[in-house]
């Protein structure tokens, strides 16, 4: 596309940033704002189809209506120079199926943190009274510092214009992606919603999609009837508690499901809480060593009696712990001061020397 194509004389396109079926983005920029944007251009062959412009009109209009931080922000909606085109915030970075492809599969903890931000946009816009009817990762555009934002809106559903009983018999959706009903062409409902978030989770922790065909019409049948590989199978660092909630939300009937994005945000939400607290207890464990405790200040046991080199383990005495007995004192036999005998002899020796001498000194003077 020529550079300085403008529309309406305020957004200069650039480069493509993304295709679709229906539509091609482009990034562009707004030259009275002065900002980035991102602009969704109806290809050609349908900017001439009424029913195409209508659906294409009704995108920009439900999108414009919420306002979340994961939701993509829509700008503006005009037609030009036969293009019809929706002005949108720009998202830089990565979309989630990019990022899959080349991890090949996420962290526990950096999967559970963005699948619970698309259930928070997600939730909002059922909250608001949309389905969004192509969950995809695709569709999910993810920052350089993991924020996450939903965003094409272009064949989202209204609660209040769907009739349960309603059949019909063109599907719309991404077949590795939509729930069993969808393939069924009946009415879609926010679980609907639910199952291919699901289909999402499952992509993020195994690397591979629930149910693999070449066509259309056996991926619908494999949403319709088969049950997928349970999830730990492929990747064992899915909790059991993550599992059950994985395979909950790919139940074929959606009263089987959580009602909304919203439930199913919250319940992620608990199992990322506990994995955070099982990590940082592993990690105190490893750092941390176990230290013996201090005894409390009380009184101290009594001493315990040697014991006797020359007694057998059979024979050996019994120790007594917590008694206030005192140990019966040792015989005097059982030690002898070599050294205060010796000295004692020599004193006595020393003394008896001077008798003599004491004797004569007497008969000489008295």
């Amino acid at each position: 596309m020529d550079d300085q194509i403008l529309l309406n004389k305020r957004y200069r396109l650039s480069e493509p940033i993304g295709r679709g079926g229906m539509a091609m983005v482009f990034l562009g920029q707004d030259l009275m704002l002065e900002r980035d944007i991102a602009v969704k251009l109806l290809r050609s062959q349908y900017a001439k189809d009424p029913a195409f412009r209508e659906r294409f009109r009704q995108e920009a209009k439900a999108a414009a209506n919420l306002s979340h931080p994961n939701l993509v922000t829509i700008y503006d909606f005009g037609y030009d120079q036969q293009r019809l085109y929706i002005v949108m915030e720009y998202v830089p970075g990565d979309d989630l199926n990019s990022i899959i492809h080349e991890k090949g599969r996420l962290s526990i903890k950096e999967g559970l943190e963005l699948g619970i931000k698309a259930c928070k946009g997600i939730g909002y816009a059922h909250r608001a009274g949309l389905v969004h009817c192509d969950v995809k990762p695709h569709n999910f555009l993810v920052t350089a510092d993991h924020q996450l934002k939903v965003t094409d809106f272009g064949i989202a559903r209204a609660l209040a214009s769907i009739n349960p009983d309603e059949q019909s018999e063109v599907v719309w959706g991404s077949p590795q992606y939509f729930s069993p009903e969808q393939a069924s062409g009946e009415a879609p409902s926010p679980s609907s919603d639910v199952y291919s978030l699901g289909v999402v989770l499952y992509l993020m922790f195994t690397g591979q999609l629930p149910f693999i065909g070449k066509t259309s019409s056996e991926l619908a049948r494999l949403h319709r009837n088969a049950n997928p590989i349970p999830p730990r199978e492929l990747n064992p660092f899915i909790s059991a508690e993550l599992e059950e909630v994985i395979l909950k939300v790919l139940a074929k009937e959606p009263s089987a499901r959580y009602r909304t994005a919203d439930q199913l945000g919250r319940v992620l939400q608990m199992i990322l809480d506990q994995t955070k607290a099982n990590n940082s207890q592993n990690i105190n464990s490893i750092v941390t060593p176990q230290t013996p405790k201090p005894q409390a200040a009380s009184t101290p046991n009594p001493p315990i009696a040697p014991v006797s080199p020359n007694l057998s383990p059979a024979t050996q005495p019994p120790l007594v712990k917590n008694s206030s007995l005192q140990p019966d004192p040792l015989p005097a036999s059982a030690g002898i001061d070599w050294t205060s005998v010796t000295l004692a002899l020599l004193a006595v020796a020393s003394w008896g020397g001077l008798i003599p001498f004491f004797i004569w000194v007497y008969h000489n003077i008295f």
